[in-house]
């Protein structure tokens, strides 16, 4: 009896051996089957941003990490900086063109081809990072804006956002509208066309080009970002007064933007993928400034900046001119009007709850912040 449960047992182990061997077999064999139908390729992707920047440039080149790690090294993209290729503002036309398949750059630089491009980024007056994310994610808003960017061959994925960014580094302080009037302003894309309905010259430049007209006085003020980007660029060294908020971008949308026929072009599973690693650097963007910001906009203060707000008469102002802007817009352009019809729809919803939850445990909270209890 005892012989004969061991030879069972011999026998089941033998059984389990093979058994285990042949699927091991399997599963050797079944790799590269599988590999092999994960083509490999190879991108290009142009940035507007310069390699200083390393949130901003940053974020795509995390995207690009991330894709190839999750296609095992089958999908590579190369990141390459403002200037590189092509100049930072040209880096959606290179897509366009077929010079390479996509670019990390923001819509509203472009928005002298439609202004519909800039409100699927920001406009003065527009959402919040939370509401943007919201309107693109929940509300249909990535739908809606690729419906638009599809006559431009193209299809765009969320990919970074810097939440509400400052309102630029002054050479002299800027109390009241008279203030602006003349001033040789860096403002991004359609923002300077509502700026200058308060008498405000606006000149759009890529990132790398700022500090040198500043420097050599060519500018009177600058926008970018916010502390931690513009401390690296150096601003505060030749214009000391920091203004907030920057009104014209509250949650500004950075996008991937792709060759719509490349995009379509790829196996489903890469697709997936794509969408999958996009959303994963564009909630990376945001946390990074949030955590990265504060700490720089200190440094900066010690540094010698000097923080200041727009009064509300500027604001005011800037807030009529927007909306002269977009009545103006709406009645010329079809895909413009679409676009912030749908953003204006949700804005007063997302601003009377967050009026009622956001805002008032954040006052409390800064309140106590005053008074040194945090």
């Amino acid at each position: 009896m005892t012989e004969k449960k061991n030879f069972d047992r011999r026998a089941f182990l033998t059984r389990a051996s093979i058994g285990g061997a042949a699927a091991a077999a399997g599963a050797t064999l079944a790799a590269p089957a599988i590999a092999q139908e994960n083509p490999s390729i190879s991108w290009r992707m142009t940035s507007s941003f310069p390699k200083s920047t390393d949130t901003l440039y940053g974020t795509g080149e995390y995207f690009a990490k991330l894709v190839e790690e999750a296609t095992d090294g089958k999908f590579k993209i190369q990141s390459f900086s403002a200037g590189e290729i092509v100049g930072g503002l040209q880096a959606a036309d290179a897509v366009q063109e077929g010079t390479v398949e996509m670019a990390h750059t923001v819509g509203y630089y472009y928005w002298g081809k439609d202004p519909a491009w800039a409100v699927g980024s920001a406009i003065p007056f527009s959402l919040n990072y939370r509401g943007m994310n919201a309107w693109n994610y929940a509300g249909g808003g990535i739908d809606l804006y690729n419906e638009f960017l599809s006559q431009h061959g193209l299809f765009a994925l969320p990919g970074g956002n810097t939440g509400v960014q400052m309102g630029g580094w002054f050479r002299k302080e800027i109390n009241t509208v008279d203030d602006l009037k003349g001033l040789k302003f860096r403002v991004g894309g359609f923002a300077g066309y509502v700026l200058e309905r308060l008498g405000v010259v606006p000149q759009q430049l890529a990132g790398g080009d700022i500090y040198p007209a500043l420097e050599k006085g060519t500018l009177d003020a600058v926008e970018f970002t916010g502390p931690y980007d513009d401390e690296k660029l150096g601003f505060v060294k030749v214009a000391p007064y920091y203004y907030a908020p920057g009104f014209w971008e509250g949650g500004p949308t950075v996008h991937f933007f792709f060759s719509k026929e490349k995009f379509e072009a790829l196996p489903a599973n890469y697709q997936a993928i794509v969408r999958a690693c996009a959303r994963a650097a564009d909630n990376k963007m945001i946390a990074d400034y949030d955590w990265n910001n504060p700490k720089a906009l200190l440094r900066l203060v010690q540094e010698g900046a000097q923080i200041r707000s727009f009064a509300p008469e500027i604001m005011s102002a800037a807030f009529d001119a927007a909306n002269t802007v977009y009545d103006e817009m709406s009645a010329k352009h079809e895909w413009f009007k679409k676009l912030w019809d749908s953003i204006k729809a949700f804005r007063s919803e997302h601003y009377t709850y967050t009026q009622l939850v956001d805002f008032q445990y954040d006052y409390y909270m800064m309140q106590l912040n005053g008074q040194k209890r945090l």
